[in-house]
């Protein structure tokens, strides 16, 4: 009996000693197990340690804000600047709305006025200082133009620059070329100034050129744009009648017309003058030359067989640039005319119904359009690109633009009732004329 209770002992014993291996297996077992699936969990939750330049370049770009001041009047907000400032962002058309008439609308109030000033713009000739002159009154300065139907961004004379780099550009035509030649100065000035680099003897003609922008302007005085011998004073005054050769076109302009990217031709109030014509240097007719025996062809013949000849060397020329056509200007002389006594007082813009072309405006308009509208199709054929500028009614609407007597210095300094001659055909700088720019701005870089 002792005996089998040693063995039934030692059997016990060791059981227990098995089972207590097998518990301390399990529980390191177990411990493994729940530390291994523990680092795989915190693997998987942890947040990831990123380097700076990662998280910079993750960062959403900062969009630039945009100045909407000046489009206060506007309904539309301007658009983001394109990237790339040659290719700018087209606007798209809304179902239904009408075609954009940049010609046509009216004159609205804007009283953020002109971006340059007679005192910021040493470019603006004595004639066209109405402020520099004394002229009272400054709210002609406050009036934009608004096309129907669409908008018009006003000029923005840093991408226009930008957008001609090696770039020319030409106004070709008489003295209202010149006044739009420095308006479109003035406003370029506010970003780099222009150094003139050429004129002619009489100072008619000159070109400017923008060194940071390589970008050349030039004036070409040329009032009939055909080959002419003029008899004339500054002041407009003339011994002689123009001998005006209708078969000829001014070598002034077509010599430099190839090498020209962008040009503005126009003429107009000139072929009134008193003139002979010529063809085949052979005299025809003239315009108002009672003490000649001559005949009397008019001037409107002159005109369109003159503006005729000129859309037709534009349209064979193959030119690769950009042509602009302008046509003529309205005067508002009231009570007689440059030279009798004719004068311009009112000081406000009217409204389209309330003011009429006079027929010799309108005779010459209906001309230039004519020739034009004959000029786009053979034009188109040969790849020139030719376009209309047409600012007739636009200008027609702003009487109280003009210097009137404020072309001379202080007119009425010594005498009140002073007899002055009066300007009502130019147009004061800074003043309506300027809108030109923004209106040439849009049609070069929407079309």
């Amino acid at each position: 009996m002792k005996l089998n209770w040693k063995l039934c002992n030692c059997w016990s014993l060791k059981n227990r000693h098995h089972l207590l291996i097998r518990l301390a297996v399990a529980i390191l077992l177990m411990g493994f197990a729940f530390r291994l699936f523990f680092f795989k969990s915190e693997e998987f939750l942890q947040t990831p340690v990123v380097d700076k330049t990662e998280v910079a370049e993750a960062t959403p770009p900062v969009v630039a804000t945009i100045d909407v001041s000046e489009y206060e009047d506007h309904n539309q907000m301007p658009q983001k600047e394109a990237e790339d400032q040659n290719e700018m962002p087209q606007k798209e058309p809304e179902i239904g709305a009408e075609k954009c008439d940049l010609f046509t609308g009216d004159w609205v109030p804007n009283l953020k006025g002109p971006v340059y000033t007679n005192a910021s713009c040493p470019l603006i000739e004595s004639h066209q200082n109405c402020m520099g002159n004394g002229r009272p009154d400054s709210g002609y300065l406050y009036w934009r133009w608004r096309p129907e139907n669409c908008e018009l961004p006003p000029f923005n004379a840093e991408k226009f620059l930008y957008l001609m780099r090696n770039k020319t550009w030409a106004l070709i035509g008489d003295s209202i070329s010149r006044n739009h030649v420095q308006s479109l100065l003035c406003m370029l000035s506010t970003v780099e100034q222009a150094v003139e680099v050429y004129h002619d003897e009489e100072y008619r003609s000159k070109r400017w050129h923008f060194p940071s922008y390589n970008f050349s302007v030039s004036v070409i005085w040329s009032p009939f744009l055909a080959k002419a011998a003029i008899f004339e004073d500054y002041n407009g005054v003339s011994t002689s009648e123009v001998q005006l050769h209708l078969d000829k076109l001014d070598k002034k302009w077509t010599e430099q017309y190839l090498n020209l990217d962008y040009m503005i031709i126009s003429t107009g109030k000139w072929f009134l003058k008193s003139s002979i014509y010529y063809e085949n240097d052979t005299v025809v007719g003239c315009h108002y030359c009672p003490k000649r025996n001559l005949t009397e062809l008019g001037f409107d013949f002159a005109y369109r067989k003159t503006l005729s000849s000129v859309m037709d060397f534009i349209a064979a020329s193959k030119h690769k640039g950009l042509v602009f056509f302008r046509t003529s200007t309205p005067d508002h002389f009231e009570n007689g005319e440059w030279h009798n006594g004719g004068s311009c007082q009112k000081m406000m813009p009217v409204k389209e119904g309330d003011i009429e072309l006079k027929d010799l405006n309108r005779i010459l308009r209906n001309i230039e359009l004519e020739e034009f509208e004959k000029a786009v199709p053979r034009a188109t054929q040969n790849g020139v690109k030719l376009k209309l500028l047409d600012f007739t009614n636009l200008l027609l609407l702003r009487p109280d633009g003009h210097p009137g007597a404020y072309r001379e210095f202080q007119p009425f300094a010594k005498d009140k009732d002073a007899k002055v001659q009066n300007d009502c055909l130019h147009w004061c700088l800074p003043g309506p004329i300027d809108t030109w720019n923004d209106l040439i701005m849009e049609i070069v870089v929407n079309g």
